[in-house]
């Protein structure tokens, strides 16, 4: 055998295999960009009270998620790159959103299937749903309910702060902490307000119910 023939066997299988690696790049790369849209309108529909199709994007999402796994099983050097890891954060991010404030639960991160890395990563952007969550309730008169939901802001941040590492190690965690100690500070300030002006308008409404009061006074 000729050295131009053992380099031509040799090329054929790399160049097939780097063939089949760029397709399955391609292909995840693609689903992975549907699960984070998927994702985001479902936290969308969530807000919007939207709770079936909340949940059947979700649906959709895990679907996508299962096959990038399942292209990747032999590309573990593509799986590793970004992408995937954006996807997950994304997905922690919607699940964790609809059990919270649909039906007050914590899901851990077997629960959710995602890596933990992106599971703490997916919390900490948690913290700004919240945020909007207690907004909505402010608005609607229901400020009493937002107790509950600044309570898991505080134990998400709290949470994350245990996850002292470098970024090498948490892809930019401390960031997200950082975010999370911004979004918590400012919800507790609003939320503090809305609940000291419900206390005065209650006041006032019993004043008015009873005027005797004010003339005793």
């Amino acid at each position: 055998m000729t050295i131009a023939s053992i380099f031509k066997s040799m090329t054929q299988g790399m160049l097939e295999n780097f063939d089949a690696k760029d397709r399955a790049r391609e292909e995840a790369l693609r689903l992975s960009r549907d699960v984070i849209r998927l994702c985001s309108s479902s936290i969308r529909s969530v807000h919007r009270g939207e709770l079936e199709e909340a949940q059947r994007l979700m649906n959709e999402a895990a679907a996508g998620l299962e096959r990038i796994r399942s292209l990747l099983a032999d590309h573990q050097d593509v799986r590793y790159a970004g992408f995937v890891d954006g996807a997950e954060q994304e997905y922690a991010e919607a699940r964790s959103v609809y059990a919270i404030t649909v039906r007050r639960e914590i899901l851990t991160p077997e629960e959710i299937g995602v890596e933990l890395v992106n599971y703490l990563a997916g919390l900490g952007d948690v913290t700004g749903e919240l945020r909007r969550h207690i907004l909505d309730l402010i608005r609607k008169g229901r400020a009493a309910e937002g107790e509950y939901f600044l309570d898991v802001m505080e134990e998400i941040f709290h949470l994350l702060m245990l996850f002292d590492y470098p970024d090498a190690v948490t892809r930019g965690l401390r960031r997200k902490g950082d975010l999370a100690r911004a979004m918590l500070e400012r919800t507790r300030g609003d939320l503090t307000n809305a609940l000291e002006l419900a206390k005065v308008e209650a006041s006032i409404g019993r004043l008015e119910d009873n005027p005797e009061v004010l003339r005793e006074q």
